[in-house]
């Protein structure tokens, strides 16, 4: 993968595949599709910097599942794969 780490209070995500099938067996055509709002933490940035200059570092860590909002951060290709970066403020929380 390419080396990439985010500035700021970003995240980098990978977005968790869409469901092949719903529960009741019926295939889902590719057009059809949801996107999923969970994906894992690639990497995190080093904190955003609070009213008086100092780092506030990240909740989040690399390797978290976390849930974000439908239409949260933008979306990159790096070494030919789909990825989100987004501000720690767009994720919903961690799943544990």
């Amino acid at each position: 993968m390419t080396k990439f780490r985010p500035l700021g209070d970003r995240v980098l995500v990978k977005r968790a595949e869409a469901e092949e099938k719903t529960a009741g067996g019926i295939v889902i055509p590719d057009t059809a599709k949801e996107k999923p709002i969970e994906g894992t933490v690639i990497a995190v940035g080093p904190g955003a910097r609070d009213a008086h200059g100092n780092l506030v570092s990240l909740e989040i860590k690399v390797g978290d599942r976390i849930l974000f909002g439908k239409w949260s951060g933008t979306e990159v290709k790096l070494a030919g794969e789909d990825h989100i970066v987004m501000k720690e403020s767009d994720v919903f929380g961690i799943v544990a």
